[in-house]
């Protein structure tokens, strides 16, 4: 018991003085830490503790599909011409499916192997007048709308990160919902503003067999589209016919500046490699011609194109303020969103509010420590005072791996602190307790010690064991404050195993081999 091995001790010192290092910057001012370098900052604070916005988002699963099916029609309408077959009623059948009528059957074998290929997970059927459809199972569909989702929050995460914002938290809930939590945001009207645009940016030709008159009569060309026009200059339509073939996405763009054309704000892009040289192409093939710059199904510019772009990059120009232009090279850095989002629920946290809540949990926090210091000290005199020192180190231990770990302190979180110091001290209460049973059954000093801390071992690995099962129930099925709390239980009940077991111990066998007492004062 007395001959604790070196490596032990070693440990044991390791660990503190890391838990001190790593928790320093939480003592320090807010100003201060921003300056310091990623891997030594302070624990991150709730929305309830400094105060911000909160935004619960839901993707248009609606959009993902009908977009989907669009796409595949227009699959279907290239192949059939490629392939040079006549074809009739080609649309979206019902909610996840399109229809093709083929009446010859020769014409429909033949290019029946190639439409198939255009996606090999939906089921594939002809029926004896003709009619081919594609249709998905709510399986395949299912697994489109969590890819959709999943880039979601990916494109959210990307334009929240662009703004600067400190520390956001983006998550998702449930099947087609995002939680986007923004600290130190106190008017979220912008960001939101950015959220919403899908931020779909697309190239294609204008039509110029139909004008945008016969257009508004219902007579569009076969592959064609109405489209109408942000432009807010005189004398320029407000309405465009463009065809529906893309001829460059948006998804092919590597960077996207705003900058300044003749004293105006334009946004300026550049394409990837692959997007250089079919932009190169498109124009090359289309000269004199106009190219209309669609975003979110609006016309934003369509100049006309004097001469092959083979730079690979261009220039968007409009009615743009310079605050519009910043923000459209914004969403363009960032990608589209795969589908339109829309606000359910938001929420916003004055920072004085935070500040209550601060000053609220460290009076909760201190009168707590102070009523467990006072009663572990009154109850088992030096060793409760040993106890308490292993309490303080659990502190610091539980802070620093909260900050290592970028863990977000809430109001919850804070509870959970006041839970763990409680708990902290438990583990010492069995082992002393254990004590003054094997001191009173006649065990030598030496003796009691040592029986103590390995019987009391198996009870307070099972408790804590137990604990941590629930609190990673309410990590894996809660959301938000929930987790906050059980994030902080579970690193604090690690910490405290820690202290309890080694460094309560080694404090207890370093003050017996000094003082060398006949008896334990219990």
């Amino acid at each position: 018991m007395l001959q604790f091995p070196k490596w032990k001790i070693v440990m044991v010192l390791l660990v503190a003085l890391c838990g001190a290092i790593w928790s320093a910057p939480n003592l320090l001012p807010r100003e201060t830490t921003d300056r310091m370098p990623s891997w030594w900052q302070p624990v991150s604070l709730g929305l309830d503790l400094q105060g911000g916005s909160y935004l619960l988002l839901e993707v248009d699963t609606g959009y993902v599909k009908r977009e989907h099916l669009s796409n595949l029609v227009e699959a279907f309408r290239t192949t059939l011409r490629k392939e040079k077959v006549k074809y009739a009623d080609l649309g979206i059948n019902g909610q996840n499916g399109v229809k093709v009528r083929i009446a010859d059957e020769t014409e429909r074998e033949r290019v029946r192997p190639e439409l198939r290929k255009l996606d090999p997970e939906a089921q594939f059927d002809v029926s004896s007048d003709g009619l081919l459809t594609l249709t998905y199972g709510e399986p395949a569909m299912a697994k489109r709308i969590n890819q959709a989702v999943e880039q979601s929050i990916g494109i959210v995460r990307r334009r929240v990160d662009e703004l600067g914002t400190r520390e956001p938290s983006i998550q998702r809930q449930g099947t087609d919902r995002i939680i986007v939590q923004l600290p130190g945001v106190k008017n979220p009207e912008h960001i939101k503003s950015l959220l919403g645009k899908t931020a779909k940016l697309t190239f294609h030709m204008v039509d110029d067999t139909a004008s945008p008159e016969d257009a508004a009569r219902g007579r569009i060309p076969p592959g064609s589209m109405l489209l109408p026009s942000v432009e807010k200059e005189r004398g320029l339509p407000s309405q465009y016919v463009v065809r529906k073939r893309v001829e460059v996405g948006g998804d092919m763009l590597t960077d996207s500046q705003p900058t300044f054309q003749d004293g105006r704000p334009v946004v300026s892009f550049r394409f990837s490699v692959a997007g250089g040289k079919r932009f190169a192409e498109t124009t090359a093939a289309n000269a004199g011609k106009m190219l209309a710059i669609v975003l979110d199904d609006k016309v934003i510019s369509a100049p006309r194109i004097n001469e092959p772009i083979l730079g690979g990059s261009g220039i968007i120009s409009g009615s743009f303020s310079a605050q519009d232009a910043q923000d459209l090279s914004l969403l363009l850095r960032a990608g589209a969103l795969p589908a339109p989002l829309q606000v359910l629920e938001e929420r916003t946290v004055g920072p004085d509010l935070g500040a209550d809540s601060i000053r609220a949990g460290a009076i909760a926090s201190g009168v707590g420590l102070l009523l467990v210091v006072v009663f572990m000290v009154f109850i088992y005199g030096t060793l409760g005072a040993l106890a308490n020192v292993a309490l303080v180190l659990n502190l610091i231990i539980l802070l620093a791996l909260m900050s290592v770990l970028g863990a977000t302190l809430t109001l919850p979180g804070i509870a959970g602190i006041v839970l763990t110091m409680g708990m902290a001290v438990d583990a010492n209460v069995l082992i002393y307790e254990r004590m003054r049973e094997e001191q009173r059954a006649g065990r030598s000093l030496i003796s009691t010690v040592q029986v103590a801390f390995e019987r009391a071992f198996g009870t307070i690995l099972d408790a804590n064991l137990t604990t941590l099962a629930a609190a990673a129930l309410l990590f894996q099925f809660g959301s938000g404050p929930v987790r906050g709390f059980a994030v902080t239980l579970s690193l604090g009940l690690l910490s405290s195993m820690f202290t309890a077991i080694m460094v309560t111990r080694l404090m207890v066998a370093t003050w017996i081999r000094l003082r060398r007492p006949k008896t334990l004062p219990l």
